[in-house]
């Protein structure tokens, strides 16, 4: 009997420990479902791209909201679109790093000069591969570039006037070189931050130099103001002279060819009339020069007498008017 009562207390028992162990295992399959669900999902927001590598051959995705990779098998590098910044010659505290600040300029002098250089991820997939060693790979590159750009131009240009031209040059031999090295990075700008000589006497001779031509650009201005005032004048001037002097050009052909053709007509009658138009041209002649001479015939004895010449020219005409008529 209590052998009976022992049994019917056994077998209750064993069927609570199966329950229990069964439900263990479906708990540890949930948990093994929820890990392996959520890490089949993954989130890309509109600033990022991924990498999906799988078995080692990595592809972009760059469209954002859900996507879905296989757990254990696809692994999934996130990086952001947007664009990053790299400072040379000085840190994150805003401290000159001299090592690379301080450069040799073309005429032999020394120049502290700043870069920021901003860039971008334009390959994804080649960012990826090179995500260990491509911004040490964009810095060090930057730093040859940027001394072999200013290495062939003078310290003033380097402080004042060339350094939109330093950044252009700069930018477009990075952008050059990244696209044979092909890590995935772009150029998007280059800055000169700040730029001046090492010691502060030298970096006042430069502010000097910078005033000096200052005051030259202020002088040329004015100089090329009173330029634009004058040359209207000068310009009407010169107008002025030129119709002046087509007019007096145009008075002395007129009276050149009046001239001729009284020659012409002169000639004309000396051939018809030759004697007539010589005594004609002979007594014109006279009246034109006798009534403007004196003459005064000085004596043997030391007196002078003057001739009336006055009425000897009329007596002329007389007789030439009665000569011609005579003819």
């Amino acid at each position: 009997m209590f052998k009976k009562l022992r049994n019917s207390h056994q077998i209750p028992t064993e069927k609570i420990a199966k329950a229990g162990a069964g439900g263990i295992k479906i708990v540890l399959l949930l948990i093994v479902a929820a890990f392996l669900l959520s890490n089949s999902f993954y989130m890309l927001s509109e600033d990022k791209v991924a990498v999906v590598n799988t078995f080692g051959k990595p592809i972009s995705v760059t469209k954002a909201g859900p996507h879905f990779k296989i757990p254990f098998i696809q692994e999934v590098y996130k990086m952001s679109k947007e664009i990053s910044g790299m400072s040379i010659g000085y840190n994150e505290q805003d401290e000159s790093t001299r090592s690379e600040s301080e450069m040799i300029t073309k005429d032999f002098n020394f120049v502290n000069i700043d870069f920021y250089i901003e860039y971008r991820i334009i390959d994804p997939v080649r960012a990826y591969i090179h995500k260990d060693t491509s911004v040490e790979i964009l810095r060090n590159l930057a730093q040859s570039y940027i001394r072999d750009t200013v290495g062939v131009y003078n310290v003033d240009e380097v402080i004042t006037t060339g350094k939109a031209e330093i950044q252009a040059t700069v930018k477009s031999k990075l952008s050059e070189r990244l696209e044979l090295e092909d890590i995935g990075l772009g150029i998007e700008n280059v800055t000169i931050q700040d730029s001046e000589p090492p010691t502060t006497e030298v970096n006042n001779a430069f502010k000097a130099v910078e005033d000096a031509k200052q005051s030259m650009d202020t002088m040329i201005n004015e100089a090329k103001k009173y330029q634009s005032e004058r040359i209207p004048e000068a310009n009407a001037s010169a107008d002025k002279a030129r119709k002046d002097a087509d007019a007096f050009y145009q008075q002395r052909i007129s009276e050149a060819e009046g001239q001729v053709a009284r020659f012409n007509q002169m000639y004309d009658e000396y051939i018809k009339y030759p004697l007539i138009t010589k005594k004609r041209m002979f007594y014109e002649t006279m009246e034109d020069v006798l009534p403007s001479l004196k003459v005064i015939i000085d004596g043997s004895d030391g007196t002078q007498m003057l001739l009336p010449l006055d009425q000897f020219s009329t007596n002329i005409q007389n007789g030439g008017v009665s000569n011609e008529s005579d003819q």
